[in-house]
């Protein structure tokens, strides 16, 4: 995982091992920092409110979506953002994670730990909306301006979101933003690869809204935090890639020294 994040303690190193399994999501690239992500992000939700038009953004359920809520909060509170800014977290798995991380600061690092000792929420602003039933989440598709939904899945491959870009991607007034990791074969790849139609619930949808990929906020570690995690790990005889694509996979495994690196694939069988 990413370490200096705003909301969760950095992760713990994992100690001596003899052989480790490990993700290489981003072996071949950095992250851009977050600060500036921050700023984007910003920046995006701005430039659709002013255009008259809505903000989508695809998030997954799990700490993404607190985070993100915890920077619009900032926003709002230090005047980059509208304080008549209406949000709404459009998914019952990120609504029930919000309010779980909400019964555990001691998860947290000490600004936010703190902030939870003062009596205050940092995931709570004033335009904030829960909408759990479905039939609220339908009626968000009447709104045609001024609204920043956060929805799953992170990756478009159905859900909620799912509507709101049938509802909103055809739109040049609206603004999709992407701020996670997206596969190939998947709904939100296609848009970020720059499809100018994409097929949604047997209907072709002409993509004019605004896209943006601010990969800044990934969860994932890049590949300058990915082989110091592995330096950490005590000098594995054997290192499996495993969660990556196979030309990244490939270029990571040129970083490692000192293991023996194997990609596994699908079936087959290792001995340790």
């Amino acid at each position: 995982g990413n370490a200096d994040r705003p909301l969760l303690g950095n992760p713990a190193p994992p100690g001596g091992a003899d052989g480790v399994v490990m993700e290489t999501t981003y072996g071949n690239r950095n992250h851009k920092p977050l600060e500036p992500s921050v700023q984007e992000l910003y920046e995006a939700i701005n430039e659709a409110l002013e255009r008259g038009g809505n903000v989508i953004i695809p998030t997954f359920a799990l700490e993404r979506a607190q985070e993100l809520l915890f920077y619009l909060r900032e926003g709002v509170e230090g005047g980059q953002l509208p304080r008549s800014l209406q949000v709404f977290l459009d998914s019952p798995m990120a609504i029930s994670a919000t309010e779980i991380f909400g019964h555990h600061p001691e998860c947290y690092d000490a600004e936010v730990a703190g902030m939870f000792r003062d009596g205050q929420d940092p995931f709570a602003l004033p335009g904030l909306h829960f909408t759990r039933e479905t039939a609220e989440s339908m009626a968000l598709n009447q709104i045609s301006s001024g609204a920043v939904i956060l929805a799953g899945s992170g990756m478009c491959t159905g859900g909620r979101v799912v509507h709101h870009l049938r509802h909103n991607l055809g739109r040049r007034e609206s603004s999709v933003v992407f701020v996670g990791y997206a596969a190939h074969g998947t709904l939100a790849r296609r848009i970020i690869d720059g499809a100018r139609h994409v097929r949604i619930y047997g209907h072709d949808i002409p993509v004019r809204a605004t896209i943006y990929t601010i990969n800044g906020f990934s969860a994932h570690a890049d590949q300058a935090e990915l082989p110091a995690w592995h330096r950490r790990a005590g000098s594995p005889a054997r290192t499996f890639l495993v969660h990556g694509e196979a030309d990244v996979m490939a270029v990571f495994a040129g970083l490692l020294r000192d293991t023996e690196v194997e990609i596994p694939v699908f079936g087959q069988r290792l001995d340790l």
